[in-house]
């Protein structure tokens, strides 16, 4: 795995970047903001490749994510 650069929110992540999954290389291929859920934050989906596998996360805007370098 390569070194965590830093941590972003959820909603400020880009297609192509790398993420830390469980530990593992995840590369984001998609990401769709929704509108304003019951809680008063938007809910954002992430597809992310992680070793040929496609996983789909749901995080609020504001989670953390680890980006890798």
């Amino acid at each position: 795995l390569s070194k965590i650069n830093m941590k972003k929110q959820a909603k400020d992540i880009k297609q192509g970047e790398k993420l830390n999954i469980f530990g593992k290389l995840g590369v984001v291929e998609k990401v769709e903001i929704s509108d304003m859920g019951k809680q008063g934050k938007k809910k954002v989906r992430i597809e992310v490749n992680v070793e040929g596998n496609k996983s789909i996360m749901i995080r609020p805007e504001d989670y953390p994510l680890d980006i890798l370098e």
